[in-house]
């Protein structure tokens, strides 16, 4: 074996360019699927947590303009959600399903004031139910509860986000608790702070909503619907649910049942469906992109391995003439292979590791802004070692079949034929 391994390197060191020209091959392509899957597992990372900020199994409901005329009445008109809206949601004809139902609403455009601190904000009227189907983290302070949304206290919480404007960005954030903040004509105490995506530019300071509907005379009229249900588990199930709730909430508003646009569904369990599969399609691209730029590696060390059969004929002759039997000239054909295809795919894999270290360094800690939102582009780009492993064997396996077929053909060299060789 030792003498085995002494020959491989003697040959490989004979021929440097030949060996760094078939390594580089090798490295690149175990360095661009190492690379690629990273990105991809960041891409996904990303699109996950942008999009994780709410119960998968919820449904959000939002009047729009209607599209089709109905019951002598023109197209065009806005469905405004209110009250009744919400019965009928929790009524028996949807109790199957339906679980929690809760409601919004929101007054735009208001200026929040702490001390000489000014910043632009907008209030959301909520339930405590919308702060569980939100996934609202409080970090310091309290939640809203039932006695705030009775009493129809003016109290609020802050975003982090909100705090850190407000303080001037002093950390001890939880100096607010207790405090009272201006918002609009108003002073509100602040009870709470949540956790916040503080790369939008859209958070909301919340406040009950009894307390926005009777301070800013909304009615009964509401922003929007949402409620969290069960038991919709296919694509199908949901979109016939759907058209049934459609149909049942456009009717009050002597809308066309069929008319989908004048009522906007943001159902998140089927975005989670479409989520899943998008991001299976995207995980299967990159193998196949990879696995291909890979196989161009494995090509070069077949043909270099095919070049180096030829250019030993007579060397395979001689030590065939001298008693050498198929399997010694094999085994040193295919261990020259595998040597190539193990050193420079090791190489390749830390290099491809480093650079997905490099690619969450640089692109993972940038952001860009898309509809009003910074969203970050890339979240952990990594691949596990296990999955690295998993490609470098399978790169040492395509090695070692690459240099078989070249192997066979000089074990099949007769040593006549193999002396007369130039």
């Amino acid at each position: 074996m030792r003498d085995l391994l002494t020959e491989i390197l003697e040959s490989l060191r004979r021929n440097k360019l030949r060996t760094a020209l078939t390594g580089f091959s090798v490295a690149w392509g175990i360095f661009m699927i190492i690379v690629l899957l990273g990105a991809g597992n960041g891409l996904m990372n990303a699109f996950l947590q942008n999009g994780n900020d709410v119960l998968v199994n919820t449904m959000q409901i939002n009047g729009w303009y209607t599209t089709m005329p109905y019951d002598g009445l023109k197209s065009g008109r806005f469905i405004q959600l209110d009250q009744k809206d919400v019965d009928v949601t929790k009524s028996g004809l949807f109790s199957e399903n339906i679980d929690q139902v809760t409601a919004s609403l929101t007054q735009n455009g208001m200026k929040v004031v702490y001390g000489k601190r000014i910043m632009d904000g907008y209030l959301r009227g909520i339930y405590p139910e919308y702060e569980e189907m939100n996934k609202v983290e409080i970090v310091a302070g309290r939640s809203l509860n039932p006695q705030d949304i009775a009493g129809r206290k003016k109290v609020a919480l802050l975003a982090m986000s909100h705090v850190k404007n407000l303080l001037d960005g002093r950390k001890d954030y939880e100096e607010m608790l207790g405090r009272h903040v201006q918002v609009g004509n108003l002073m509100y105490q602040v009870v709470g702070i949540y956790q916040s995506r503080e790369d939008s530019m859209w958070e909301e300071i919340y406040v009950p909503f009894t307390t926005l509907r009777t301070i800013y005379r909304k009615g009964d009229v509401l922003e929007n619907i949402v409620f969290t249900f069960h038991g919709l588990e296919s694509e199908q199930e949901n979109d016939e649910f759907q058209k049934r709730y459609q149909a049942a909430i456009l009717s009050r508003h002597r809308a066309h049942p069929e008319d989908r646009a004048a009522l906007w569904i943001w159902n998140r369990y089927t975005q989670n469906l479409q989520m899943e599969k998008a991001t299976g399609i995207l995980r299967t691209a990159l193998w196949i992109i990879g696995l291909f730029t890979l196989l161009s590696g494995i090509v070069g060390v077949g043909n270099i391995m095919l070049i180096t059969v030829k250019e030993r004929t007579r060397e395979f002759g001689i030590r065939k003439a001298i008693g050498a039997n198929p399997w010694q000239i094999n085994k040193l054909i295919i261990g020259e292979s595998v040597t190539i295809t193990a050193l420079f795919g090791y190489v390749g894999m830390i290099l491809g590791l480093a650079a997905c270290e490099v690619l969450n360094a640089t692109v993972g800690a940038s952001r860009v802004e898309l509809f009003g939102e910074s969203v970050q582009m890339l979240k952990d780009p990594f691949v596990d070692v296990s999955v690295a492993l998993e490609a470098t064997a399978l790169l040492m396996i395509a090695g070692t079949l690459a240099g078989l077929f070249p192997a066979i053909k000089a074990a099949k060299v007769r040593p006549i034929e193999a002396l007369r060789a130039e």
